[in-house]
């Protein structure tokens, strides 16, 4: 088990490499909770190379919070394009109307209130622009966490073992992990050697590497994301989805999918 002085140790070293090894991220040390809240948006499921350009210009167009909630379905949808999962796109710019309206929540339970928003989202927010001393548990820090444990670590166990472990500045320790597991703690093959807290990782190999996700040609993600796509070129989805080999009957499911959702306007 390790022990409290271990514990210290350890984040002094984390935080001291991340010092000096941090990727130059446009989001980071802003201190803005939108900022904070876009990005994590961008980054779900989504690489961060890919994102940073993305981000960059939708932050150009709406700079702020008032700026968001007036965009329509359609200018976000657009915007979004290619980043997938576009339902995070207008959830976004309803918890943008919610914050214009309101004010921002400071707290994870008043963060998690938000439209699209949920404990690992409130988590960061409230770490690294209200400086709250929450660990924000996404699968890269529970991949990280449990090989510092010795064990695979879920559910209740993983959220203790992460707020006894985290430290402040939350916001620091949050990015330094999830910087470590993007060059470090990698899923597949850890690179180790010079890992700054190899000296208190209890074993690299507590952990297994999810399944590959499905391929995406074929997919239920494909055509709904074909379907979006035409709408917002002023094409007919039908044909769209026709031109993926769907059956109607598909096609029509999805549609109706992405309607009761927000994504498309009801007919």
């Amino acid at each position: 088990m390790t022990c409290s002085g271990d514990v210290a140790r350890r984040n002094t070293a984390l935080l001291e490499w991340y010092a000096t090894h941090r990727r130059d991220l446009p989001w980071r040390d802003t201190g803005d909770p939108y900022a904070t809240l876009v990005s994590e948006a961008m980054l779900q499921q989504t690489q961060v190379s890919r994102v940073i350009g993305r981000y960059e210009a939708f932050m150009d167009r709406w700079p702020d919070v008032d700026a968001l909630a007036a965009a329509t379905t359609d200018e976000v949808l657009a915007a979004w394009s290619g980043l997938g999962y576009n339902a995070r796109a207008v959830r976004l710019r309803d918890a943008a109307r919610v914050v214009a309206r309101d004010g921002w929540p400071t707290t994870v339970n008043g963060l998690e209130s938000l439209p699209g928003v949920g404990p690992y989202t409130a988590a960061a927010i409230a770490s690294m622009a209200f400086g709250e001393p929450v660990p924000a548990v996404d699968t890269n820090l529970r991949r990280i966490l449990g090989r510092w444990f010795g064990a695979a670590l879920d559910g209740r166990q993983l959220d203790r073992v992460a707020a006894r472990w985290v430290t402040d500045p939350a916001g620091d320790w949050n990015q330094a992990l999830m910087d470590l597991g993007a060059v470090r703690c990698r899923p597949r093959n850890p690179r180790c050697d010079g890992c700054p807290v190899a000296e208190w990782c209890e074993d690299p190999t507590a952990y297994e590497p999810p399944p590959r996700q499905s391929t995406f040609t074929g997919s239920r993600r494909e055509l709904r994301g074909a379907l979006v796509r035409a709408h917002l070129d002023g094409d007919d989805p039908i044909a769209a989805g026709r031109a993926l080999d769907r059956s109607d009957e598909e096609i029509d499911g999805v549609l109706e999918e992405l309607r009761r959702e927000g994504l498309l306007p009801n007919q």
